[in-house]
């Protein structure tokens, strides 16, 4: 017996645990309860869903695969077929200028209107002196571990 296809029993609208994959098996015991409460009916569980019978559920699924099979051309908004998740596809320079101007970037040798900062020394000018190298160890020095 699958665990999600059964016939189950319901009593006050709520279900209980006697299930089976044949109904014949459940009409003993829900004789036996509709004796005491009147209101206990046997019901098909199938998807999640109670059912009257598993042909209803049945012809519930054929209805929802012809249904998603057939679409019309209003099945995206405004009947139009792209893709309403696609981006908008703007030139590379106007995309740059807005983001510019959200950002407040500017060229290197750009000012503010207001005189501001000077502009920066171009690039690979170095301003210090000349490096220093620092002469390697030599393999007698004492630094390190001790070699055998």
């Amino acid at each position: 017996m699958s665990r999600l296809i059964y016939w189950t029993i319901l009593v006050a609208g709520g279900p209980t645990a006697f299930r089976a994959r044949n109904a014949e098996d459940l009409l003993p015991t829900l004789k036996q309860l509709q004796r005491r409460q009147p209101d206990a009916v046997l019901k098909w569980f199938e998807g999640g869903r109670i059912w009257n019978s598993p042909e209803e559920a049945q012809a519930e699924r054929v209805r929802a695969r012809r249904e998603a099979r057939t679409r019309g051309r209003d099945w995206r908004p405004g009947g139009t077929h792209s893709d309403p998740r696609a981006r908008p596809k703007i030139p590379r320079a106007i995309k740059r200028r807005t983001l510019a101007r959200r950002f407040g970037w500017k060229k290197a040798n750009e000012t503010d209107d207001a005189g501001g900062a000077a502009p920066r020394p171009p690039r690979g000018h170095f301003q210090g002196g000349p490096r220093v190298r620092r002469p390697r160890e030599s393999p007698g020095s004492k630094k390190g571990p001790k070699r055998r």
